[in-house]
């Protein structure tokens, strides 16, 4: 790997979010918090609010910068929207909770509705993470630009139910030059109401209509995408395309299949990456960010003589 020094100087180097900035000086840690009873990897894990700050709290002992609740799932089969009362029923509390046991805690809502958004801003979040980038909820961008607001925006086509299906997995040759192209579009939906640049942070969607050759062609063209100036953000998670990969059919079980797809991506230019196992992540992308900055720095050590 030797492209790492090169997306360094190329990523932006801050995010701007509700209630400051933060550092993009080297990984960041999203973990993730699913409040939901279907989520295709943890759902059903966090069944009450006080298990969910329970968790909240060990992930940001083991390391995670944001704490990403989302009460919504999107998995490959069977997802189904919930209400906006439902979802404000399953985050809110959480988000409130969280805020008044780690006040210092950066939490993100991942929820494609104004209204769940609004709410979680209310309630103490400083970033909202649009799995549809605005596209579900046009309401949304003018929200985010009202309250400053870090946004991530992810690529996906389709709606709740079958965006992380292969309904829409259709692609020309340049599987890149599409996903870009249709994220360009949003984020000019997103300046154009009011949301800065630096607000905006980039989401390839691995595994989002996206078969496995789809999702390793966006991993190995991340350059294209950091390129486009935004902080890039990588969920490859326990997905499917690496229990592919690795012969685990249990999502509990790629934990070293992501690390892999997260070094490389770090390698590629990819600052902040969503992830479930926050300490095994936290301490894989820090020893590859040292290993690869420490040529660049440092000088000749002293040879030790006996």
């Amino acid at each position: 790997m030797n492209r790492m020094p090169d997306a360094r100087a190329a990523a932006p180097r801050v995010w701007s979010h509700a209630t400051g900035v933060l550092s993009l000086n080297g990984p960041v840690v999203m973990a993730i918090l699913n409040v939901t009873p279907d989520s295709f990897s943890d759902g059903g894990r966090l069944p009450t609010p006080g298990a969910a700050i329970d968790h909240a709290r060990a992930s940001v002992s083991d390391g995670a910068d944001i704490l990403d609740v989302g009460g919504e799932s999107t998995r490959p089969q069977g997802a189904r929207p919930v209400t906006v009362d439902e979802e404000l029923r399953r985050t809110i509390p959480v988000v409130e909770g969280i805020h008044a046991a780690l006040p210092d805690a950066l939490i993100s809502i991942d929820t494609t509705k104004s209204e769940v958004a609004r709410a979680a801003l209310d309630a103490g979040a400083s970033i909202v993470n649009d799995v549809s980038a605005f596209r579900l909820d046009p309401r949304m961008a003018d929200l985010c630009a009202e309250r400053g607001a870090g946004v991530v925006l992810m690529h996906s086509r389709g709606d709740v139910a079958d965006m992380a299906t292969f309904e829409h997995a259709r692609y020309g040759d340049d599987v890149a030059a599409d996903v870009v192209a249709e994220l360009s579009a949003r984020v000019d939906v997103a300046l154009t109401s009011g949301v800065a640049p630096e607000q905006i942070a980039l989401d390839p969607g691995i595994g989002f209509a996206k078969r496995m050759s789809h999702s390793l062609a966006m991993l190995h063209d991340l350059p294209r995408m950091v390129a486009m100036g935004f902080p890039v953000l990588v969920g490859a998670s326990r997905k499917r395309f690496v229990g592919t990969l690795t012969g685990e059919e249990r999502p509990s079980d790629r934990v070293f299949g992501t690390l892999g797809a997260n070094v490389a991506a770090l390698d590629r230019g990819a600052r902040i990456f969503r992830v479930h196992d926050v300490r095994a992540n936290r301490q894989a992308l820090d020893v590859a960010w040292a290993v690869a900055g420490a040529g660049a720095s440092r000088s000749p050590e002293p040879v030790a003589h006996p």
